[in-house]
């Protein structure tokens, strides 16, 4: 790949738009191919939570390195994205989950990540309308939501002010190698082909371990102050983090609207669209249980979302051997929108032929894989 290389993006998602701009940074020429508009799908639908998980010591990596950049770009982003530094407070309902929650802090520690534990009375002095009763919190204060169509949005504007990225509004029908075939019936080339569409990936790249895993958020009206950190249960890690039966688990956030955002569930259904009234009403009690002050809330909006899953838990960053060209940049599941600069930073540097900022071959799409979990 002699000079700047041209490259297609498929998929105007967060993921996709924060790599066409780390490509058009670079010096390549970048088309971002999307059939709706930028920051639809999973964007549209995500929490947008920006968190250092660590399922994994490869999961931590990434959130870590991500984390870090989004912390570098957060101030060049418009107010329309909504980037709040309000932290994240883990709770914990038992001694059990409290000394669970210290265990994760050397981990954190070794990726210069701050988190402290907190004992009861000074996790009711940080968040005083929880119920009382609980032992206390995991606290990670540089943790942010965001809200993300905006940000997304921004991206492809930024990107294409720099004369170097055109938008397409197109479908995508197939791949082949250096080749994208439309659905009109056109065909693109390009030195490298990244697909970022997030549940349509395996669509376009067949045997890609990916499913989708659907998820309903609730939004409040505005209710200033009466959350100031994003919650979330200690329990929430195994819930969210194991294949199986529909599951709920308590996590909320602060809007800088004052309204509340409220999740979340987990359930392998397909791309069924259909709200879950049961499974719903499940994670309205589990939130209520944690936030009492919610049962006088007016609930406003409830939608559902599909987060793209892998077995393994890690998302699939890097060449797509089978295919000449393709690279893979999707199967983040709840983490696409903190791991979305990391993603980035790892396939500019793939392509660009640079060195990675953290390991990349927990990453690598055609690893081995658990066997692959089906709808039900």
């Amino acid at each position: 790949m002699a000079g700047a290389p041209d490259v297609i993006v498929i998929g105007a998602g967060l993921v996709g738009t924060m790599t066409a701009l780390g490509l058009v940074e670079a010096g390549a020429s970048v088309t971002l191919i999307e059939a709706a508009f930028p920051g639809g799908g999973s964007t549209g639908a995500a929490m947008g939570h920006i968190v250092a998980m660590d399922d994994s010591p490869a999961q931590l990596a990434l959130c870590a390195h991500s984390r870090k950049r989004w912390g570098q770009l957060a101030a060049s982003l418009p107010s329309s994205g909504e980037v709040d530094r309000c932290g994240t407070l883990w709770i914990a309902a038992d001694d059990a989950e409290l000394d669970a929650g210290r265990g994760r802090l050397a981990g954190y520690a070794n990726h210069h990540v701050n988190a402290e534990a907190v004992d009861a009375r000074a996790l009711y002095q940080l968040e005083p309308q929880l119920r009382p009763g609980l032992a206390g919190a995991l606290h990670v204060p540089g943790d942010a939501v965001c809200y993300p169509p905006a940000i997304a949005r921004a991206l492809t504007d930024r990107a294409a002010a720099s004369g170097r990225c055109v938008m397409l509004r197109a479908r995508v029908q197939a791949l082949a190698p250096q080749a994208v075939h439309l659905s009109d019936g056109a065909t693109m080339r390009a030195d490298a082909i990244v697909v970022a569409a997030g549940v349509a990936s395996p669509d376009l790249v067949p045997g890609l371990p990916i499913v989708p895993r659907k998820g309903h958020l609730v939004i409040s009206d505005r209710h200033p102050g009466m959350v100031r950190h994003q919650l979330v249960e200690l329990g929430y890690l195994q819930s969210a983090h194991t294949f199986g039966a529909a599951s709920v688990a308590f996590n909320v956030q602060p809007r800088r609207t004052g309204q509340v955002l409220i999740g979340s569930s987990r359930e392998l259904v397909g791309c069924n669209m259909q709200i879950n009234r049961e499974l719903l009403g499940a994670m309205l009690r589990r939130a209520t249980d944690f936030l009492p002050a919610l049962r006088r809330v007016r609930a406003l909006r409830t939608w559902v979302g599909f987060r793209p899953a892998t077995p393994d838990k890690l998302p699939l960053i890097g060449r797509w051997p089978a295919i000449d060209g393709v690279w893979i940049a999707a199967g983040h599941e709840g983490l696409g929108i903190t791991m979305a600069t990391g993603t980035a930073d790892l396939i500019v540097a793939g392509i660009l032929g640079r060195q990675p900022p953290i390991n990349a071959d927990p990453f690598l799409p055609d690893r081995p894989m658990p066997a692959m979990a089906h709808a039900g």
